[in-house]
């Protein structure tokens, strides 16, 4: 081979060299799907998040206190009533929307309130309105998702249902046992020992140990927290784990201790601050249901509770749409299918309604089109009749006037004709006195 093929071999062999090179660092580059993280982080703090929390127990144990104390939010106002003015024979469902922002993101937090709950004699059942709204909420969203237009499906469920209970060191009672026991397999329970300052700490460590004792020989299924793969993570949620149930404290009073200000209660003998891990477990309740595990809570509700709940419903609908239990004297439900069909014969009883309405309006339009035709004409004809009348009157009167007018110019005729006559018999009288004269 020769010098300058030998050379041009070279050239082109460095040059699929660095063509090669070129290719496998156009594969190894940027692409860019790695921001699909960045559009969803818009793209939800564009459209905002949602979340419903219930709050069940005794009148009297700081519900309301605590909820302002975790969202650092006026929930119920001044003048919301006490809980002794707000005491019900029976439990009454009530539920308190406020719209927080922070950082640029809005939470749409709804409170649900159970005023009422254990305050009557006989509790017999109380629990009951309870269970019905959380169905209810569930049957709402299972409606919305069997529409057809399902763009705007807001998501009332019950993501988290934090259950008081009182201080007593005795244990649960036996209407605690059987409120979670009748709705853990419907939401998220996780129990809370309400005014934890009124224990001594080893007197909260006894009555935690004797409330999960009875929880687990109960098989009462509170809320579980997910295990991952960061060990930071674990042994957060194991933190979480030993604390329960959690001691809480609320207060909206702001006090001075040491120098500092912090929100706690100020007693004889102390301070029992809110924010502080040694006094109670007010930090970790508030870390664990807005910072780490909110959306875990609403993950839960949709892929557990409400699944569980949907696939009841619809395995109780037979294949013509009629619900087996309705025999039995319980609430019947309907197939997706059949609630189309439904909506689709609501939807064309809607259109014909509008369109008899419409058809009314037009006959009525009609109607009155016509009358007004109907008085115009009679209007043309009055005036008709009244310019006829007006025409006569003048003819008559101008026949009066031609009448009176012949009259005259007959007599003024007759004169004339004897003025004529008088005129002529005098001269000829004046001509015979002239002849007379003459002969």
């Amino acid at each position: 081979m020769s010098g300058g093929a030998r050379s041009d071999f070279l050239m082109v062999v460095m040059f699929n060299f660095f063509y090669v090179l070129q290719q496998q660092k156009n594969l190894e580059g940027y692409v860019g799907f790695a921001s699909l993280p960045n559009q969803v982080y818009r793209k939800s703090v564009k459209r905002g998040f949602e979340f419903t929390l219930m709050v069940v127990g005794e009148s009297g144990l700081g519900k309301s206190t605590l909820i302002n104390s975790l969202f650092l939010t006026d929930l119920y106002s001044a003048e919301y009533p006490g809980p002794s003015h707000r005491i019900k024979k029976t439990v009454q469902v009530e539920q308190s929307k406020v719209l927080i922002k922070e950082g640029g993101v809005q939470l749409l937090l709804t409170i649900v309130d159970t005023p009422g709950f254990g305050d009557a004699v006989d509790n017999s059942n109380c629990w009951q309105p309870i269970i019905d709204h959380i169905d209810s909420k569930f049957e709402d969203y299972l409606n919305s998702e069997s529409r057809v237009n399902r763009r705007q499906m807001p998501d009332s469920r019950i993501h988290c249902c934090l259950y008081f209970i009182a201080p007593s060191g005795h244990g649960l009672k036996p209407l605690d046992i059987e409120f979670m026991k009748r709705l853990h397999e419907k939401v998220n329970v996780i129990p809370l020992i309400a005014k934890a300052d009124t224990l001594t700490p080893e007197e909260c460590q006894q009555f935690k140990k004797q409330i999960m004792r009875e929880i687990q020989e109960h098989k009462i299924k509170i809320y579980e927290f997910p295990e991952t793969d960061d060990e930071e993570e674990n042994r957060l949620v194991k933190k979480i784990k030993d604390k329960l149930p959690l001691a809480v404290v609320g207060s909206n009073t702001i006090i001075e201790v040491n120098g500092k200000r912090a929100r706690g209660r100020q007693y004889p003998w102390g301070v029992a601050e809110v924010e502080n891990s040694d006094h109670c477990d007010f930090t970790i309740l508030r870390d664990m249901l807005i910072r780490t595990h909110m959306q875990d809570l609403k993950d839960v509700t949709n892929n557990v509770h409400y699944e569980n709940y949907r696939s009841r419903k619809l395995a109780a609908v037979t294949y013509n749409g009629v619900d087996n239990n309705r025999a039995k004297g319980q609430l019947s439900t309907k197939s997706p299918l059949a609630q189309m069909e439904e909506e689709r014969r609501e939807h064309v009883a809607k259109m014909k309604k509008m369109e008899m309405e419409m058809e009314q309006v037009f006959e009525m339009k009609v109607k009155e089109k016509v009358q007004k035709l109907k008085d115009s004409e009679a209007e043309l004809q009055r005036r008709h009749e009244q310019m006829k009348k007006n025409l006569e009157a003048q003819h008559k009167e101008l026949e009066e006037k031609r009448r009176v007018f012949e009259e005259e110019r007959a007599n003024w005729e007759v004169l004339q004709r004897q003025e004529q006559q008088k005129l002529e018999a005098t001269r000829t009288l004046e001509k015979n006195k002239k002849k007379g004269k003459i002969f």
